[in-house]
């Protein structure tokens, strides 16, 4: 092919670090490598990205999409519409150009058969197969290199440096020097091959920034599964399921790392795979009651059989942490679809007068630091505590924040020593000493003959006797709800973002902050004023009543169909339940800014 003139010759003008990216794919393909790798040098570079791996349930050959959206403005929401599309899965190619905005980049294998059919969009043709048989990679490999080659053409086209997908694949690779320079080998040639033959004729430059200092990239399962080992596990059981494996398996990676006994070198913390999620519970519940410090991980399919557990562990007064790591239901539903449709099954998961304690999650830096509180607020309420977090929070990359160390001593909450009760002379396992519902417990092992009790889901009175008499039932209810209600001053409390004089509220949680901040621009352009309050946990702490109170409409965004947190809420203030309007939608994929701004206005005309 004849040289034409260099891809940096720009002529129309420039949009820089603002653009969404999607590089369409087969699953099982390999191209995770090239599109992380892409996602990273930008990150590298000091440009805001977030990345969006929207991939099939089955192991290989569905097509997969992955989303790289680059904004210096710092907005990393989905954006409903690529400018950017990377097509080499021939079978969605006349779906992914349709879809592409007008005006948008196309780069496709130059051997394809599909009719490039419009006329609003720029082309840009990869010799793939040609670069493949240059490079002449193992056969084994071939494959997994083919996909460097759009990584190389796209870096030439938009001006990603080629020194920081090098370090990408660095940290990718760790450090293996053979795979990073194969890698690399491709996206030089494909990048030089670019520059030799194509002209730039899109609007869309990446040029280096500042927008990422101080930042790291991090999913927000391998967040947690730090957060836990900082917060002191010392067992955890679970059983694969997608979205939640990789919590477990980030686990196993880390604790021989950090949690090795320094004199005898021995890990200090337990990791089991159960044989299904009932055993998985039924281990933590039991090392919760041992003493340790305890935990599973899983995802709605998994919490569905956890419910029994889930129920003892509350009416026991067992503390232990239960992940669950959300994904679209009922049933098997969408395994690698986002979703917060657990909410209401989750508060009250447990047959009879069960009320759980539930922690919200909103970013990776919160990943990390319910990680380590959640246990703290387990062993001081003694009872299970679940952390509601979701598949784009759980295995998608995020900047974050670097994490902040525990800022305090863990507590263990009311355990008598041996010492404690010779002092005592006496000791009623679930007596109300001190009128906050809380009562002390002793730990298996304890040496005092006072220490024993026996533990049991059954009726109990004060002193863990069996007991049917209606009044140690409902005394020993009542207290355990008194607990709940003090458990409001102990929860992480909202995050607010008040506008003075706004009329409309907007309540969110988890994963769709970004989305919703963004979205309350779009709102501000269009005249729409709101104020913002982030849940991080139910029970409601005394911030959600006065939020709620202050504004004529509360709008509740989340991603489920009924709008779950939205009945929460009207349960927990019936007197204001005429204010709150569900703005839920589920479809599987991350919530966006527009569709947030669209539904409000919607909902606004109507008033």
């Amino acid at each position: 092919m004849t040289e034409r003139n260099p891809a940096s010759q720009a002529t129309a003008p420039a949009i820089v670090n603002e653009f969404s990216m999607v590089v369409a794919t087969v699953n099982g393909s390999g191209s995770q490598t090239a599109n992380v790798s892409l996602l990273r040098a930008l990150f590298r570079m000091g440009i805001p990205v977030s990345g969006k791996n929207l991939f099939p349930s089955n192991i290989q050959g569905l097509a997969t999409w992955f989303a790289i959206r680059a904004s210096a403005k710092g907005y990393l929401a989905r954006k409903e519409t690529a400018d950017i599309l990377i097509s080499v899965n021939p079978i969605t190619f006349a779906e992914d150009l349709a879809a592409l905005a007008p005006g948008g980049v196309c780069f496709y294998p130059e051997n394809t058969s599909q009719p490039l059919s419009r006329q609003d969009v720029i082309y840009y043709p990869m010799p793939i197969q040609q670069l493949v048989k240059q490079i002449d990679p193992p056969k084994a490999l071939r494959d997994y290199i083919a996909n460097m080659a759009y990584v190389g053409v796209v870096a030439q086209v938009l001006g990603i440096e080629r020194q920081e997908i090098r370090e990408a694949l660095n940290v990718h690779f760790r450090g293996r020097a053979s795979a990073v320079d194969l890698n690399m080998k491709m996206v030089e040639a494909a990048a030089e091959w670019a520059r030799l033959n194509l002209t730039k004729q899109d609007p869309y430059q990446v040029r280096r920034g500042d927008g990422t200092r101080g930042q790291i990239m991090i999913d927000g399962n391998t967040a947690a599964a730090l957060g836990a080992i900082y917060g002191g596990v010392g067992f955890a059981a679970w059983y694969p399921i997608t979205p939640a494996s990789s919590l477990a398996e980030e686990l196993s990676e880390y604790i021989p790392r950090l949690r090795r006994d320094p004199e005898s070198g021995k890990v200090t913390c337990a990791v089991v795979q159960a044989e299904d999620e009932i055993a998985a519970a039924g281990m933590a519940v039991g090392a919760g009651w041992a003493g340790a410090r305890a935990m599973t991980s899983t995802s709605g399919p998994g919490l569905s059989l956890m419910a029994e557990f889930a129920g003892l562990a509350f009416f026991a007064e067992i503390p232990v942490v239960i992940w669950d790591v959300q994904r679209i239901g009922p049933a098997t539903g969408l395994p690698t679809r986002t979703s917060q449709g657990d909410i209401l099954f989750a508060r009250f998961l447990g047959h009879g007068d069960t009320k759980q304690v539930l922690l919200l999650p909103g970013s990776a830096a919160e990943c990390f630091e319910f990680g380590w509180q959640a246990f703290d607020l387990a062993e001081h309420l003694q009872t299970p505590i679940f952390v509601l977090s979701d598949l784009d929070l759980g295995m998608n990359a995020w900047m974050s924040e670097p994490f902040q160390y525990p800022d305090r001593p863990m507590d263990r909450g009311k355990i008598l020593t041996a010492e404690d009760l010779e002092r005592l002379g006496a000791f009623a396992r679930y007596r109300d000493v001190d009128g906050d519902g809380i009562t002390y417990r002793t730990l298996p092992g304890t040496d005092h003959p006072l220490a024993a009790y026996f533990n049991r889901g059954t009726g109990h009175d004060e002193t863990a006797t069996y007991s049917e008499r209606p009044e140690d039932w409902e005394g020993n209810l009542k207290r355990i709800w008194r607990k709940l209600e003090h458990a409001r001053t102990l929860v992480p409390g909202p995050i607010l973002q008040p506008v003075a004089g706004a009329s409309i509220g907007l309540i969110a949680f988890g994963s769709t902050d970004p989305a919703i901040r963004e979205g309350r621009v779009l709102l501000e352009a269009e005249g729409v004023r709101t104020s913002y309050l982030r849940l991080r946990a139910v029970p409601f702490s005394d911030e959600v009543e006065r939020f709620v109170r202050q504004h004529e409409r509360i709008y509740v965004v989340e991603m489920n169909a009924g709008g779950q947190m939205r009945q929460l809420l009207q349960i927990e203030y019936p007197d204001q339940a005429a204010k709150f309007r569900s703005l839920a939608h589920i479809d599987g994929l991350p919530l966006s800014a527009h569709w947030v701004a669209e539904a409000v206005l919607a909902e606004e005309w109507r008033v």
